[in-house]
């Protein structure tokens, strides 16, 4: 019997396949008092190692499919299975309470996760809680002889079905056998959105249901396109979606077509459309998209895939090969973002309650300058080679910039004293502290640019932490009050004739691009698999009617309003990529 239900359109794209449930396999126990202590904490240290190995395999593939950005997440996983106080823990309990070795794992590990789970105010912690979770049943179907479902092994087209789907389990998929997602957790904003984005997957997310309502075997038609899920359709309506799938592949080639085509609006305006970045590997996504730049640089992965502080000389071959490749194009590279979620394990950092909110980015720049002078160092002797910006992060006041600032000079003066050949570089901030935005009108007298990192912008000013699902409905992007910091960041950009780019997700957001063209923004940077869409949709968009709904939207009260008057201005040509 067909049944529908909706969900968040996650990924772009129409799916029709037969549903693989990826479940969890039972793996209870009971509690049972053991009398060889040593054979049984000899079984937690065998659970440990075959997990250890598993997330080896798993990590390896994910860099494959996904690249070593993606993939960090199982340095995490991997720190915890060789933590010696986590196996300590489970060792002591057995000793000390005679209990089998999954009551013990169980035990300790449910402590973990609670307390991580407590702490509400911070993120980074929350999300330790998920990684211990997903190790932890790791480690459990080892002891208990158990296999964990595998999605490496799917081998004929399917819509994966799961509750939520950890970072073991993305890193797995297939492109060629996993035509889509459903979920009846998660938001546009978790990693199995942005895991299915990135391998163009078309998902739909936090069902509530999909688990419950879906058979292994039936099929199931997802719209990553309107968050719609059929469950064993009608003939009729299975031809309906073949033909849309159809039709939105029709458009993906037609949107092919503009790869080497500028960006231009309907009336003759051009805008940049640049790629998001992590690495020099990334470039070939950039380049067969036909970006016009690279708007943000991600530096911090060239430190967190080394084993140690990356030396000038590493750092600098990285940036030269960037900018080589670009060709001319401009490259914009933000200064190390360590802290909050972004951790070094050969460089420990001061234990916060709120990392996020604490010694990050270029409050670290600014207070171990060695560091910070390096990377400046291997950023200058890169500009020869090409048209490279440098960003900083994090800036809350004046203060910081200028200092900044001051050290760059400095170094660009050693440098030019050596005779070392060097390019002009604009030097520019990140705008992702509403302190910032608000003061944007000082910050445009002193700075070449500005970057808008929505995603952080966003989080600060509505006060919400987007992976958290309590808050989740507070990570509004269309809010009025974020529209109105975007927007006076703009025109104090422009009042100083200075170029405002934005990094963050909103860029290649079809509802907000129509209002940031009206706005005026000058660079819109994204991961690469949307450049072509984007620049589509711009190509439609009048600009001084753009203008007009943009002044609409920053007079509006709600989020929902602002998308309502979007997609009513813009129906015609926004429905397929939405």
């Amino acid at each position: 019997m067909t049944k529908n239900f909706k969900g968040i359109a996650a990924s772009n794209g129409v799916a029709i396949a037969k549903a693989y449930l990826l479940v969890d396999p039972e793996l209870s126990f009971e509690k049972t008092v053991i009398k060889d202590v040593t054979a049984e904490q000899a079984r937690v240290d065998d659970a440990l190692k075959a997990s250890s190995k598993d997330v080896e395999i798993i990590k390896t593939k994910a860099e494959q499919n996904l690249g070593a950005d993606e993939a960090q997440v199982f340095e995490a996983h991997l720190m915890i299975l060789s933590d010696p106080e986590m196996s300590g823990a489970f060792k002591q309990k057995i000793a000390d309470e005679k209990v089998n070795a999954e009551q013990a794992v169980k035990e300790v590990t449910d402590t973990y996760i609670s307390m991580f789970e407590a702490m509400t105010d911070n993120a980074y912690m929350q999300e330790r809680a998920a990684d211990i979770r997903d190790v932890t049943k790791r480690v459990m179907s080892h002891l208990l002889n158990v296999s964990l479902p595998n999605p490496a092994l799917i081998n004929e087209p399917v819509i994966l079905v799961s509750k939520d789907l950890t970072p073991s389990d993305t890193a797995q998929l297939d492109r060629q056998f996993v035509k889509g997602i459903l979920t009846d957790m998660g938001g546009r904003t978790a990693h199995a959105s942005i895991m299915a984005r990135t391998l163009e997957i078309p998902a739909v997310v936090g069902t509530d249901v999909a688990t419950k309502e879906v058979a292994s075997g039936v099929t199931v038609i997802v719209d990553g396109l309107t968050g719609d899920v059929i469950v064993d359709p009608s003939a009729e309506t299975l031809a309906i979606y073949e033909q849309k799938a159809t039709d939105y592949l029709a458009q993906r080639a037609e949107w092919a077509l503009l790869k080497d085509q500028q960006s231009v609006s309907a009336d003759g305006k051009h805008f940049t459309v640049g790629a998001n970045i992590g690495a020099p590997k990334d470039m070939a996504a950039v380049l067969n998209n036909g970006a016009e730049g690279v708007g943000l640089y991600r530096t911090e992965f060239l430190y967190m895939e080394s084993d140690h502080l990356p030396t000038e000389d590493e750092q600098f071959e990285a940036y030269k090969s960037v900018v080589e490749q670009m060709d001319g194009k401009p490259v914009t590279v933000r200064t190390m973002d360590i802290g909050g979620d972004k951790h070094l394990d050969y460089w420990k950092l001061p234990e916060e309650e709120n990392p996020f909110l604490g010694y990050r980015a270029i409050r670290i720049s600014l207070d171990q300058t060695d560091i910070f002078r390096t990377q400046l160092r291997a950023l200058i002797r890169a500009s020869a080679f090409g048209d490279l910006w440098i960003m900083f992060p994090m800036i809350a006041t004046l203060a910081e910039f200028r200092d900044a600032k001051k050290i760059y000079l400095d170094e660009r003066a050693k440098l030019e004293a050596a005779g070392v050949v060097m390019g002009d570089i604009k030097l520019g901030i990140m705008i992702e502290i509403p302190a910032a935005a608000v003061l944007a009108d000082k910050f445009a007298k002193e700075v070449d640019f500005f970057s808008i990192g929505t995603n952080d912008l966003i989080a600060y000013t509505m006060a919400a932490d987007r992976g958290n699902d309590r808050v989740a409905y507070l990570y509004q992007p269309y809010n009025p009050s974020i529209l109105r910091l975007i927007n006076n960041v703009i025109k104090a950009a422009h009042d100083e004739g200075k170029f405002v780019a934005m990094c963050g997700e909103m860029a290649g957001d079809p509802i907000a691009v129509p209002l940031l063209v009206g706005m005026g923004l000058d660079e819109f940077s994204m991961s690469a698999p949307s450049i072509l869409q984007t620049r589509s949709l711009m190509k439609k968009l009048n600009t001084a009617d753009m203008k007009l709904l943009a002044e609409k939207a920053l007079d509006a009260d709600t989020n929902d309003e602002v998308i309502a008057l979007v997609e009513s201005a813009t129906k015609e040509y926004i429905t397929i990529l939405n």
